[in-house]
């Protein structure tokens, strides 16, 4: 896993984006943050398990449904499965230690 700290790397409305093997920060201080960091990190997890790719294309469709779902663009986005697992455990310092493989489907 590589951070790169830059402004204009992260969408406007986002502190950061993963992109395995990289994890795009908009502010060093996030660093710092160890929620921000395992959020980010199950999302490396989640990545490496659908073989990058199909990770990708999985969240666009999601993203898709769920717009047109909540016709709202933010809660289309929170609740992406792969969002869901990632907020609800990011406080979990511990859940990567113990994380089922494909936990992210317990959240579709």
């Amino acid at each position: 896993m590589f951070f790169i700290v830059s402004r204009y790397l992260t969408p406007k409305g986002f502190r950061g984006l993963t992109l395995y093997p990289f994890v795009f920060v908009k502010f060093l201080s996030d660093l710092d943050n160890p929620d921000f960091v395992n959020h980010e990190k199950i999302h490396l997890r989640q990545q490496i398990e659908l073989f990058i790719l199909p990770f990708y294309i999985w969240y666009v469709v999601e993203y898709l449904f769920r717009l047109v779902q909540y016709r709202n663009g933010y809660q289309a986005y929170r609740n992406i499965s792969f969002e869901r697992e990632a907020y609800r455990n990011e406080t979990n310092l511990d859940y990567l230690k113990y994380r089922g493989m494909y936990r992210f489907v317990k959240f579709l």
